[in-house]
C-alpha cells in the first residue's frame, strides 16, 4: 500500500502572482535599459561623438526610466498603491522620458540654435516634463532638496510679493521652464548632469567592476582576517576596512547600512559599549568621504567649479584625509584600551584565490588612476577608462581561471558578475545624474533670480568682513544646508553662496572651496539630522542623539581641519613636499587632541583631568598658532606628552 504524500501547498493568492510577475517584469526592464545606458555612455567614452549636452539630452531621460524601474523592481515604488499601479506609472514615466530623449535628439540643433529664446510649445512641454519627472523622483529621494528647490520655483515666479532686498518683478511659468529645461546652460541638461555622465560616470565605472566582481567584499574579509591573527587589531581593522569601503562607495550612509551590519555587532561583542561601537562604524564611514580618488564626488565638483584638473583637486586631497584617519583609528586604539574586554574571533571564512586577485585589483585601481593621471598626466576621465579596460580584463580573466577550478558552469553564475556590473553601474550613474540634474534646476533658480548675490552680501556683511566671523557666518551656512542635503548638494550650494565672497575677501580658493568640502561632509554628521549615525544606531540597537554624540567626539580631526586650512594653509594650497610641515603639524596636533578626548594620564580624575587640558592647549597652539616657527616649538612637547601618555594608558587599570 502506498502512503499518501503530504498535502500540496495551496496555490499562492493571485495577488501574489501578479506581484511576482510584475516584479519580474520590472526586473527585465530595467535591466534591459541599463544594458542600452551602459551601451550608450561606452560608445560616447571611445568616441565622444555629439559632445557632452547632446549626450545629456539623451542620456537624462535614460537615468529617469533607470531610477523608477530600479524603484519599482524593489517594491519601492509608491508602494501604497499596490503591485499594478506602480507598473503602470511606472511605465508611462518610461513612456515620457524616452519620448522626451527622441524629440530631443531629433531636434538638438533647432531647439540650442534655430528656436533659441523662441521655444515652441512641444519644445517647452517636452522639456519641462523631463524637468518634471526629476523633480518627482527628487520629492520621493530628497525631499529636502525638493523643497527647497520647490521654494526657489515659487519665489522665481512671485518675487513680486517679496518685501525688502529680496523684492523682484516675478517671472512667468514659461521663462521658469525654459531655463531649467530648453536653454540647456542651465537646469536639468547642463553641465552638472553632464559632469555625472562623462568623468563621473567613468569613474563609476571603474567602481562598479570593483563591486561586481566582490573586490568590496574581499576587502572587509581581508580586514577581519588581520583580527584573527591579532584579535586586539580588531577595533582598527573594523574602522581601516570601512574606510577602504567607504572611499570608493561615495556615501558615508550607505556605506554605514553595509560594512556596519558586520563590524557593528564583533565590536559589541568584543565589549565596546553599543553607542561606542554605532560611532566607530559611523567616523570610520564618514571618513571615506574624505578620501581620494572620489572624496564623495565633491572632488569633480569641486574641480569643475574651480577650472581645475580633477588631479589637482585629488592631490591636495590626501593630506586632510590621512590626517582624519590616522586621528579615529588612534582614537578607536585608545578605547580599544578601554573596552576590548573579550578577545573575539571574527566569524569570518578563508581567504581564497578570488579574494586575493580582489584585493590586488582594488589596489591596482586605487594605484593606476594616480599614476595615470599624476605621473603620466593624463587627462581624469581617459585615466578612469584605461584603468576600467584592464581591470575588467584582469577580472575576467582570474573570474575564468576561478569557474574552471570550482567547475562553475552555470548559466547564473557565469553571468553573474557581468550583470552585476550593468546593475552597480546603471544605478549609481542613474541616481547621482538625476541629482545633479536636480541641482541644475536649483543652479537655474540661483541665476535668474540672483540670490547667491542677495544672500552672499548679507552674509560678509554681518559678518563686518572679519575672516574669523566670516568663517563661523560660512560654517553656520554650510551646517544648515547639510543638516537636511548630501554632501554634493551642500558644497554646491555653499560654494555658490559663500565661496566668491570669501576668495574677494583675500582668502585662497584652495582654502575655501577645501573648508567648504570639509563642512559638507561635517553634514552628514551635523545635529540634529546625521543620516549616518541614524544608520549605525539602528544597527547597534543604540540611542540615535548619544550615538550621534559620541561620533561628533570622534569625529573631531574634521572639526580641526575645518579651522586648521585657514591657519595652515599649506595643508591644501600646494599639493606635494610643500604639504609636509603643514601636515606634520596638524597631524600632531590632531593625535594630541585624540588623547586628551579619548586617553587618561592617571587615574585620579584631579591629577588627569589638569594635564590633558595642558595638552588640549599645547596640541591647539600646534595646530593653530599663526607663526609656523612657533607652532614647531609647541609641536615637540605636544608629541612627547602624546607618546609617553598612551605608552602609559595602556597599562592603567581599567
Amino acid at each position: 500500500m502506498v502512503e499518501a504524500g503530504p498535502p500540496a501547498a495551496p496555490d499562492s493568492p493571485p495577488e501574489a502572482r501578479v506581484d511576482r510577475l510584475l516584479r519580474g517584469a520590472a526586473q527585465v526592464l530595467f535591466f534591459l535599459t541599463g544594458i542600452a545606458f551602459f551601451g550608450y555612455l561606452s560608445r560616447y567614452y571611445l568616441t565622444g561623438t555629439g559632445g557632452p549636452t547632446l549626450l545629456a539630452v539623451t542620456a537624462v531621460p535614460l537615468t529617469v526610466c533607470l531610477v523608477f524601474l530600479n524603484d519599482l523592481r524593489h517594491g519601492a515604488l509608491y508602494p501604497r498603491l499596490g503591485s499594478v499601479a506602480p507598473f503602470v506609472i511606472a511605465l508611462l514615466y518610461c513612456g515620457v522620458a524616452l519620448y522626451a530623449a527622441w524629440y530631443l535628439y531629433r531636434e538638438f540643433d533647432e531647439i540650442r540654435i534655430y528656436r533659441l529664446g523662441i521655444w515652441s510649445a512641444t519644445d517647452l512641454a517636452v522639456g519641462g516634463a523631463v524637468a518634471a519627472l526629476v523633480l518627482e523622483y527628487t520629492r520621493r529621494r530628497y525631499f529636502a532638496l525638493f523643497l527647497l528647490n520647490l521654494a526657489l520655483i515659487l519665489y522665481a515666479v512671485y518675487g513680486n510679493v517679496v518685501p525688502g532686498m529680496f523684492h523682484h518683478p516675478g517671472m512667468d511659468w514659461t521663462r521658469i521652464v525654459s531655463a531649467v529645461s530648453v536653454e540647456m546652460t542651465t537646469g536639468v541638461f547642463e553641465r552638472l548632469p553632464q559632469l555625472g555622465l562623462t568623468l563621473i560616470g567613468s569613474f563609476i565605472l571603474v567602481l562598479a567592476v570593483l563591486r561586481a566582481f566582490g573586490c568590496i567584499d574581499s576587502i572587509l574579509t581581508g580586514s577581519s582576517r588581520v583580527a584573527l591573527h591579532s584579535p586586539r587589531t580588531l577595533p582598527q581593522a573594523a574602522v581601516f576596512g570601512s574606510f577602504a569601503v567607504a572611499a570608493v562607495s561615495g556615501s558615508g550612509a550607505a556605506n554605514a547600512a553595509t560594512t556596519g551590519s558586520a563590524t557593528i555587532p564583533v565590536l559589541i561583542k568584543a565589549g565596546f559599549p553599543r553607542v561606542t561601537a554605532a560611532a566607530v562604524e559611523t567616523a570610520s564611514s564618514l571618513g571615506g568621504q574624505l578620501m581620494p580618488p572620489l572624496m564623495g564626488i565633491a572632488a569633480f565638483l569641486m574641480a569643475d567649479y574651480m577650472g581645475k584638473s580633477y588631479f589637482d583637486v585629488v592631490a591636495r586631497g590626501f593630506a586632510p584625509a590621512i590626517v582624519y584617519f590616522l586621528g579615529v583609528a588612534f582614537a578607536v586604539w585608545l578605547l580599544a584600551a578601554r573596552h576590548y574586554t573579550r578577545a573575539v574571533t571574527p566569524d569570518v571564512r578563508p581567504m581564497r584565490f578570488m579574494d586575493w586577485t580582489n584585493i590586488l585589483s582594488y589596489l591596482i585601481a586605487v594605484g593606476g588612476l594616480i599614476y595615470l593621471m599624476g605621473v603620466e598626466r593624463r587627462p581624469a576621465m581617459t585615466s578612469a577608462q584605461t584603468v576600467f579596460v584592464y581591470l575588467f580584463g584582469f577580472l575576467t580573466v582570474a573570474f575564468a581561471v576561478r569557474s574552471v577550478r570550482a567547475r562553475a558552469w552555470s548559466l547564473r553564475e557565469l553571468t553573474r558578475p557581468f550583470l552585476r556590473l550593468i546593475e552597480s553601474f546603471a544605478t549609481i550613474t542613474g541616481e547621482l545624474t538625476i541629482l545633479l540634474a536636480t541641482l541644475g534646476i536649483l543652479t537655474a533658480m540661483f541665476t535668474i533670480t540672483g540670490i547667491p548675490t542677495k544672500v552672499g552680501v548679507l552674509l560678509m556683511e554681518g559678518a563686518a568682513i572679519n575672516l574669523f566671523v566670516m568663517g563661523l557666518v560660512a560654517f553656520a551656512f554650510g551646517y544648515l544646508i547639510g543638516m537636511g542635503l548630501p554632501v554634493a548638494p551642500t558644497y554646491i550650494v555653499t560654494a555658490i553662496v559663500v565661496a566668491p565672497f570669501m576668495i574677494r575677501a583675500g582668502l585662497d580658493p584652495w582654502v575655501v572651496h577645501f573648508f567648504i568640502f570639509l563642512v559638507a561632509v561635517f553634514g552628514e554628521l551635523s545635529p540634529p539630522t546625521s543620516v549616518t549615525a541614524a544608520v549605525t544606531s539602528r544597527i547597534a540597537d543604540a540611542p540615535f542623539v548619544r550615538t550621534m554624540l559620541a561620533a561628533l567626539v570622534l569625529c573631531m580631526p574634521l572639526l580641526v581641519m575645518m579651522g586648521a586650512v585657514f591657519s595652515r594653509p599649506d595643508l591644501v594650497v600646494e599639493p606635494g613636499w610643500a604639504q609636509l610641515p603643514a601636515f606634520a603639524l596638524v597631524l600632531t596636533g590632531t593625535l594630541a587632541l585624540s588623547f586628551a578626548l579619548q586617553g587618561r594620564f592617571h587615574t585620579r580624575r584631579a591629577l588627569d583631568l589638569p594635564m590633558r587640558i595642558g595638552l588640549a592647549g599645547i596640541a591647539g597652539a600646534t595646530i593653530f598658532h599663526p607663526d609656523p616657527s612657533v607652532a614647531a616649538l609647541f609641536a615637540a612637547p605636544t608629541l612627547l606628552l602624546t607618546l609617553a601618555g598612551a605608552w602609559r594608558f595602556r597599562r592603567l587599570p581599567g
